[in-house]
């Protein structure tokens, strides 16, 4: 029989799993079902805060704020599935992601590669990892802490899929 621990952190993989493909799928994908209907566009910013988050000469903080958030997630399931690794370790796999979908935007020419948002992803999963830590901190129950923050990622995955389906269908 599998214990409590096990179920949840079971459960807990399976919900990175389905964030980490929706997450491609809106990043790499831009939310097509077929590469044909990408736009082709290759570009790189290595500079960061410069073009890529300036429109009409004014800063648009919601790309900014939209790559932090999109990467919290992240940093949670990060911290719920190795609450022993070290934070720069945790750190680690989320810094390798935003890099991998930087690098693919760009070989695949689906994008502007931007180490801001490499920057911000990298941010949101710090604060992913801070959040888990005060909570950790906070209630010293890693089992009870999980369970809480599995059954809001559970309602939040399925209020964006039923979000997006419904997106898909009104644009269809």
């Amino acid at each position: 029989m599998v214990d409590k621990e096990s179920k949840q952190k079971i459960l807990t993989t399976c919900l990175l799993i389905v964030y980490l493909i929706i997450l491609t799928w809106i990043i790499l994908f831009k939310m097509q079902f077929s590469i044909q209907q990408l736009y082709q566009f290759r570009s790189i910013n290595l500079i960061p805060f410069h073009k890529s988050v300036i429109a009409n000469n004014r800063i648009q903080i919601s790309e900014i704020y939209n790559n932090v958030l999109v990467f919290v997630p992240f940093g949670l399931y990060i911290s719920m599935l190795k609450s022993n690794w070290s934070f720069f370790r945790k750190i680690l796999p989320i810094v390798i992601v935003s890099l991998f979908y930087e690098v693919m935007q760009f070989i695949f020419a689906i994008g502007v590669s931007d180490i801001t948002d490499i920057i911000g992803n990298t941010f949101g999963g710090i604060i992913g990892i801070v959040i888990y830590f005060v909570l950790h901190r906070s209630f010293k129950a890693d089992l009870k802490i999980n369970k809480i923050l599995n059954i809001i990622a559970l309602t939040g995955t399925i209020c964006v899929i039923m979000l997006l389906t419904i997106l898909i269908i009104a644009n269809a």
